[in-house]
């Protein structure tokens, strides 16, 4: 369904606009749940299996559970809507539902379906055998969440892409595109239409989270940062009695299933997409890296069974280079010349004697802006601790702030292992980026997402002092970066000597 009128501008002229909608359905489940109802022989769950293959008529199913209940339970699965209505009464609501072929369904519409059947597949695989008892309220919770943009996209499908390509591809700010494009916040629209609609109570609960009542959300974020100290996390929970009772909610699940699917639909190596992660991480009290793998397994096995579709999957963004279906790879522009002529000052600096700097923290900036002038565009500057087991960041350029705090321990990785034995370089790139790629840690992966990167310890006399990784963006390296690289290395490595040998 589309539409050429003017859209909507406040609250109640969208609840009545979004509440017409007739969302359609995929004909082949249509003409399945048909039969399925006319079938004496099956027992509700049976039914309520089949339907679930098509989402929209799950969720006209529930609606209509739900319309006219006044202060009565809503329900909260498709088996108790399918139980209150009736099978007489939900092959009437069929029949007004339309069958309507996938290549007719508008594709934005379908996007958007798939991503909530992926964020039901995280929920189910990371939640549902730990919540077995509510393994259908989690299920239906978080394949439903999204239900109130679907009827949006529905009648007004430029809207997701308008949305995407200006707040996830060029980073505008969200509550000023959503109030430009809609007139309202977007949560408050779907909090109000989930209200109206009567959808399972954990939705409007979640949607009441995200849109006003933040303040649990964001303590629990900041704790979550700390992934890498449990026993002081646990220090923090326990302190905070509120905080604790709001983890243990069972109904936070579906709005952290929706938020990891939301995000790694963007790109799996982003900000927004870590920050669910590590919340996903302390609700479950696993490490971080533990979180990601489980994450990305879920992922996967979403992808496997939605099938092949001319749809972005975020399963696909563990395959491509960049993990952001906005990030398209072009080789990067060569170094400018003004960008060479201050990569030749910062080499100068670097290898003149005696050494211009006075600690270690002013040489490794200077070091880092070389790099980034001579071409690479993401870089991070680890130093070794005196044991030659940990790496601690030193300077960051081009990655996420959290890169700065970020400390690897070399019994991780093999890869950390034997270049910390002796100054050596190793360059990932497609053919042996399958080879090496298991084996760096999912912290560093997840920073420098990509096939193509570049590891090189430097040092004094055959010991390893740092670590420079750096790359092109995720894209290919040109011939220039690759010798610029190489020759502002040299000139860091001459410096370490220089400095180690400073009048004290």
């Amino acid at each position: 369904m589309t539409t050429t009128s003017p859209l909507p501008r406040t609250l109640s002229a969208w609840i009545k606009a979004l509440d017409d909608v007739r969302l359609p359905a995929f004909a082949e489940v249509h003409g399945k749940v048909r039969l399925a109802l006319r079938d004496s022989g099956l027992s509700m769950r049976q039914i309520a299996e089949i339907i679930q293959a098509s989402p929209v008529l799950a969720l006209r199913f529930i609606q209509e559970a739900n319309r006219g209940i006044g202060d009565g339970q809503p329900a909260e699965s498709l088996e108790v809507a399918l139980s209150r209505i009736g099978l007489q009464r939900a092959e009437t609501l069929l029949s007004r539902i339309p069958a309507t072929e996938t290549r007719d369904i508008p594709v934005p519409l379908r996007q958007m379906v798939l991503i909530s059947r992926h964020a039901s597949q995280q929920a189910n695989g990371l939640f549902g055998a730990r919540l077995a008892r509510l393994q259908q309220d989690i299920h239906w919770g978080s394949l439903l969440f999204l239900t109130p943009a679907w009827a949006l996209i529905c009648a007004y499908p430029h809207l997701l892409e308008s949305w995407e390509q200006r707040v996830l591809a060029k980073g505008e700010p969200a509550s000023r595109v959503e109030r430009e494009l809609l007139g309202v916040p977007l949560l408050e629209l779907c909090l109000k239409l989930a209200e109206h609609w009567r959808l399972p109570d954990w939705i409007i609960q979640g949607y009441r989270l995200l849109g006003g009542n933040r303040r649990m959300l964001i303590k629990a974020l900041h704790i979550a940062r700390d992934n890498e100290h449990p026993l002081h996390q646990q220090q923090l929970i326990d302190a905070d009695p509120e905080l604790r009772r709001w983890l243990t909610q069972p109904n936070n699940t579906i709005v952290l299933a929706n938020g990891l699917a939301l995000s790694s639909h963007h790109s799996w190596s982003g900000v927004h997409s870590l920050r669910w992660q590590r919340l996903a991480g302390l609700y479950l009290q696993v490490p971080l890296d533990e979180l990601q793998q489980l994450v990305h397994q879920q992922a996967v096995a979403s992808a496997r069974q939605f099938g092949r579709t001319d749809l972005w999957h975020p399963a696909q963004g563990l395959l491509w280079p960049t993990g952001s279906r906005f990030q398209i790879l072009r080789e990067p522009p060569a170094p400018s010349a003004q960008d060479l002529a201050a990569w030749r000052a910062h080499c100068r600096q670097l290898l003149a004697e005696p050494t211009p700097f006075s600690n270690v923290l002013q040489l490794t900036a200077t070091a880092s802006q070389a790099f980034a002038c001579g071409g690479m565009q993401r870089v991070l500057v680890m130093l070794v601790d005196r044991k030659q087991n940990r790496l601690v960041a030193q300077q960051c350029i081009g990655l996420a702030g959290d890169a700065a705090r970020l400390t690897l321990a070399a019994e991780q990785s093999q890869v950390l292992r034997r270049l910390l034995e002796k100054p050596a370089q190793l360059r990932l790139q497609p053919t042996n980026v399958a080879q090496f790629s298991a084996l760096l840690p999912g912290r560093l992966k997840a920073l420098f997402a990509g096939k193509h990167l570049l590891l090189r310890s430097l040092g004094i006399d055959g010991r390893v002092l740092m670590l420079v990784i750096a790359d092109q963006g995720g894209a290919a390296f040109t011939e220039t970066t690759l010798q610029t690289f190489a020759k502002t290395a040299q000139c860091l490595e001459r410096a370490l000597g220089n400095f180690s040998r400073r009048e004290r």
